[in-house]
C-alpha cells in the first residue's frame, strides 16, 4: 500500500498546464478523434493520402460518435495525470458504444500493436485498425473484452460503477475512472450504484472517480440529468455523498485548462482522504469523494450540420453522423473535411506512426491505463488460502439418519477462508448472509459500512469486509469488478431474485467466453453464484419468492463455461465450494436450500460423489447391478432428491418385485454429451447409470425442460420423464410446494409404475393408496396448516 504525501506544487503544476502540455494534450485527443472516425467510415487510403472516394468507403457504416470525443478528451487528461504522478490507473467506459475511442486509446499508447501485432504503429497497420471495426472477422463496435485496458462490457448499460467500485476493493492504491453516460445514468442498476462510496474504506480500498459525461442526448432523443439544472442534478448527488466539481463548455484550448483542474482538484482530495485515513489521522467519518460532472456537446468537433439540420449537440450525433458518404457527394466531401480537420499531417508521421507531440503524455509501461494489469487481472491473481473442506465435514452415520442446515457448515469455511485471505476474499450479499446460515463469517469479518453506526447494529463496521447492500444488481457488479481484477469471492441470494441480476451473469458469461479467444488475456477467478432460499422451501413467502430460473440461464451459456451444481447435503455442498472457490473464468452457479435438510453421504462418499458427478445410491434403491432395472428414479437437487429417495422407500416396500435403481446427480452438466461440454460423462459412462433402454423419472430442481435440453442426443432421450418446478406456488407447506408441482414422492411412484419394464402384482393399488394420500394430505393442510406427521417426520 502506498502513502504519500501530496505536493502542493504538484497540484498546481496538475492543475495549471502548460502551452506545451495543452498542445500535446489537444495532439492526442486530436489523433484519437481522427482515428474513431476512421474506424467508423474507412477501409482504405488511411491516412488520406489522395481524395476520398466511395471506393475508400466501408459498405457498412457502424459505430457511435456521439460520444467518442468527450471519451477520448478525459483519457486524455487522466493519462497526463498518471504520467505525472504515478498513479495507478484503469478506464471504465459506461457509454460502452464509444468503442472505436477507447480502442484508438490503446493503440496511440502502443499497446494495441503489442497486443495484436498486426495491427502496427504505420500506415498499414493503422489501414487493418480502420478495417477491423465493426466488421466480418473484426472487433465489436463497443468497448468489450477485446480491448487492452477494459474490465467493463460497454455493451451492457448501467453497471460501470458497480465494477469500478468492485475493482478498488482490497485494491488501495489503483484508481478507477468511471466515465457514465447519460443515457446509461437513466438506468435502474446505475441510478442504485451511486451509494457505492458508502462502502469504500480510503484505509484499505482504492478510490473511484465517477464523471458524468452529460453531452444531452441518447440515440433518439433529450436525456434527463442533461435537461435538468445543474442545481437539480448537484443535489441529487451531493445528496448521494459526492463533492461534486463541474466544467462544461466545448471551446479549446479554455476547455483543456478547466478540465485539468478539475481534474487535478478531484486527484487531491482522494489522495487527502486516503491519507488522512492511512495516516492514522481520521475519525471514521465516511468521506465526501469527488465527482466530476462534464458538459460538452454530443458529437463534439463532428459535422456542425449535414444537409441544412443541426447534428452536433444532438441526438444526430449519436452514431453516424454522415451516413449517405457513399452515394452522395456532398457527405463525401464533409467526411473528409472532417477528418482534415483533426490535422492528420501534424499527428502521424510519413510512416503512419504518431509523433512526439501526440505521444509526449503517454503514461510508460504497465502505467499506460491499456496496458495496466489490474485490467487483466489474472495476472495478477494468487490462489486463495483454503482450509481444508473436509474438517468441516457432517458425520453421517447413515443416510437421513439426521437433518441439518448445510449451508451453515459453507458459511463456517468461508469465515476461515476470510481470516487467511484478508486482501482477496469477499461475500457479497443482498442483505442474506445470516438469512441463509452463512453467519459464520461475521465471527471473521464486520458486515463493511462506512456510514453512521448505532449501539444496537451487529456485526457492522467501517472495517468490515462482507459486503451486503439490498441490491443483487450492486453485489453482483462489484464482485466482477472484483473478480476482473484479480480476486475471488461469492454472490449469495435467495434463488428468485438471482433473475434480478440474470443479465449481468449472462453478461459475465460472455466476458468468460470472448476472454478464452485472447491468448494475452489471463484467467481470473470464477464468478461463484450460490442461490439458497430456493424454490422449494420458500413456501413461507409465497410465489414471488419461487423461481429457479438462474439455472436455465447459466444453461445457455457456452459449455467452457457453464458450470451447474446441485449438491444435495452439506458434504457434497462442502466438496462443490472448493473446487468452485479454486476455478478459472467459469461461471459456477450452485444451488441448494438453508433449511434443514437430510444429509446423505459421508465426506469421503461426498468427494467420490462431486468427483464423478453423478452416481447410482445403492442403498436407497432395490436394483443388485446384475441386470437392468424395471425403472431409474434419477434426481438433481435437494428437496427433490428428499422426494426421489422416499419414493424409492415407498415402491421397496409397497412393491418389492418391483428393480428400481436411484441416481443422484450433482454435476448437472454430467449429463451433456461430452462434444457439447466438456463434463458431459462418457457413453459408457452415461449407460452405466441410466441404461439405454429403460425408462427414467427425472425429479429436478429446476423446470423440466432442462433436462430434456441436457439429454438431447442421449439414447432414447424421449424415455427421460421429468418432474421439477412448473410454476405452482402459493404461502403453503413444504411439501405442499412438491405435491403442486407433481414432483412429490406420489407422483414418482405413480410415474414410476406407469413407466415401468413390467408391473409385478399389486401396482393398481399402490397407484391407489397414492392417491388416497395425496387426498389425506390436501384435507389436512388446510385444516391443521402443517404437513402430514409422516412427512414431516419422515426418515429411512
Amino acid at each position: 500500500m502506498t502513502v504519500t504525501t501530496v505536493d502542493e506544487n504538484l497540484l498546481q503544476t496538475l492543475a495549471e498546464p502548460g502551452e506545451d502540455e495543452i498542445a500535446s494534450l489537444d495532439a492526442w485527443w486530436r489523433a484519437n478523434n481522427y482515428l474513431t472516425v476512421g474506424q467508423i467510415y474507412l477501409r482504405a487510403n488511411a491516412l488520406l493520402r489522395e481524395p476520398l472516394t466511395a471506393e475508400h468507403i466501408k459498405p457498412r457504416l457502424l459505430g457511435h460518435w456521439g460520444t467518442s470525443p468527450g471519451l477520448s478528451f478525459i483519457y486524455a487528461h487522466v493519462s497526463r495525470l498518471i504520467q505525472r504522478t504515478g498513479q495507478r490507473a484503469i478506464y471504465l467506459a459506461g457509454p460502452g458504444h464509444g468503442g472505436p475511442a477507447l480502442v484508438a486509446a490503446g493503440y496511440l499508447e502502443g499497446t494495441y500493436s503489442e497486443v495484436y501485432p498486426k495491427v502496427s504503429q504505420d500506415e498499414p497497420g493503422m489501414s487493418r485498425l480502420f478495417r477491423q471495426f465493426s466488421a466480418p472477422g473484426g472487433i465489436p463496435s463497443h468497448v468489450s473484452v477485446t480491448t487492452p485496458g477494459s474490465i467493463h462490457e460497454g455493451g451492457e448499460l448501467g453497471y460501470v460503477l458497480v465494477h469500478a467500485f468492485g475493482s478498488v476493493m482490497d485494491n488501495p492504491d489503483l484508481l478507477s475512472i468511471a466515465v457514465v453516460g447519460d443515457g446509461e445514468a437513466e438506468t435502474g442498476p446505475l441510478e442504485g450504484s451511486w451509494k457505492g462510496v458508502s462502502f469504500i474504506n480510503p484505509a484499505r480500498d482504492g478510490a473511484v472517480l465517477p464523471i458524468l459525461h452529460l453531452n444531452g442526448a441518447k440515440i433518439a432523443g433529450p436525456t434527463v440529468l442533461a435537461r435538468k439544472s445543474p442545481q437539480e442534478v448537484h443535489a441529487l448527488l451531493e445528496g448521494h455523498g459526492y463533492e461534486v466539481i463541474e466544467v462544461s463548455g466545448a471551446d479549446l484550448p479554455g476547455m483543456h485548462k478547466r478540465f485539468a483542474a478539475a481534474l487535478a482538484d478531484a486527484w487531491g482530495r482522494i489522495r487527502a482522504i486516503q491519507e488522512s485515513a492511512r495516516g492514522g489521522d481520521w475519525d471514521g467519518t465516511r468521506p465526501r469523494w469527488p465527482l466530476i460532472i462534464m458538459r460538452t456537446p454530443k458529437g463534439w468537433t463532428g459535422p456542425d450540420e449535414v444537409d441544412g439540420t443541426q447534428v452536433t449537440g444532438t441526438w444526430r450525433a449519436h452514431q453516424v453522423p454522415l451516413s449517405g458518404v457513399r452515394e452522395n457527394p456532398d457527405h463525401l466531401r464533409l467526411l473528409e473535411e472532417w477528418m482534415r480537420s483533426y490535422r492528420p499531417e501534424e499527428l502521424f508521421d510519413d510512416q503512419g506512426r504518431p509523433t512526439a507531440v501526440v505521444t509526449a503524455l503517454n503514461p510508460a509501461g504497465d502505467l499506460r491505463m491499456s496496458a495496466s494489469p489490474h485490467a487483466n487481472g489474472g495476472v495478477l491473481t494468487k490462489d486463495l488460502d483454503i482450509p481444508d473442506f473436509r474438517d468441516y465435514a457432517i458425520d453421517v452415520k447413515a443416510p437421513a439418519t439426521e437433518k441439518a442446515e448445510s449451508t451453515r457448515k459453507l458459511g463456517e469455511l468461508l469465515r476461515d477462508v476470510y481470516r487467511a485471505n484478508d486482501d482477496r476474499f469477499r461475500l457479497f450479499c443482498p442483505d442474506e448472509t445470516n438469512s441463509n446460515r452463512l453467519g459464520a463469517v461475521f465471527e471473521a469479518s464486520d458486515r463493511g459500512f462506512m456510514e453512521q453506526t448505532f449501539e444496537h447494529d451487529t456485526a457492522i463496521s467501517r472495517d468490515g469486509r462482507v459486503m451486503e447492500v439490498l441490491s443483487e444488481h450492486n453485489c453482483h457488479g462489484w464482485l466482477e469488478g472484483y473478480n476482473l481484477t484479480g480476486r475471488h469471492g461469492m454472490f449469495a441470494t435467495y434463488e428468485a431474485f438471482a433473475m434480478v441480476s440474470a443479465s449481468q451473469t449472462v453478461q459475465h458469461g460472455k466476458w468468460l467466453q470472448e476472454s478464452r479467444r485472447l491468448d494475452w488475456r489471463a484467467k481470473v477467478p470464477s464468478l461463484n453464484v450460490l442461490l439458497t432460499s430456493t424454490a422449494w422451501r420458500n413456501d413461507h413467502n409465497g410465489f414471488s419468492h419461487q423461481g429457479p430460473g438462474l439455472i436455465q440461464v447459466v444453461l445457455t451459456q457456452r459449455g467452457d463455461i457453464a458450470r451447474v451444481y446441485l449438491p444435495p447435503d452439506a458434504n457434497t455442498l462442502l466438496s462443490v465450494a472448493d473446487h468452485c472457490l479454486r476455478s478459472r473464468s467459469y461461471i459456477n452457479l450452485i444451488v441448494i436450500d438453508k433449511q434443514p435438510q437430510p444429509q446423505w453421504l459421508t465426506m469421503d462418499e461426498a468427494i467420490e460423489h462431486c468427483t464423478r458427478g453423478a452416481g447410482v445410491w445403492e442403498w436407497a434403491g432395490t436394483d443388485d447391478g446384475t441386470r437392468d432395472p424395471d425403472i431409474v428414479l434419477a434426481c438433481a437437487g435437494d428437496v427433490v432428491t428428499m422426494e426421489t429417495v422416499a419414493a424409492a422407500q415407498i415402491l421397496k416396500e409397497r412393491l418389492p418385485q418391483l428393480s428400481v435403481r436411484v441416481v443422484n446427480v450433482v454435476d448437472l452438466m454430467g449429463l451433456v454429451r461430452p462434444k457439447d461440454h466438456p463434463h458431459g460423462m462418457s457413453e459408457t459412462r452415461f449407460t452405466e447409470l441410466f441404461t439405454d433402454t429403460v425408462d427414467v423419472v427425472f425429479a429436478f430442481h429446476g423446470y423440466p425442460g432442462a433436462i430434456h435440453q441436457l439429454v438431447h442426443g442421449r439414447p432414447d432421450a424421449d424415455r427421460f420423464r421429468v418432474r421439477g418446478f412448473v410454476e405452482e406456488g402459493t404461502t403453503t407447506t413444504p411439501f405442499d410446494m412438491t405435491v403442486r408441482n407433481r414432483a412429490s414422492r406420489y407422483h414418482l411412484v405413480m410415474d414410476a409404475i406407469n413407466n415401468a419394464a413390467r408391473l409385478p402384482r399389486g401396482a393398481a393399488d399402490l397407484k391407489d393408496w397414492c392417491k388416497a394420500k395425496l387426498a389425506e394430505h390436501e384435507a389436512y393442510v388446510v385444516e391443521h396448516l402443517e404437513d402430514l406427521p409422516e412427512i414431516r417426520d419422515w426418515s429411512l
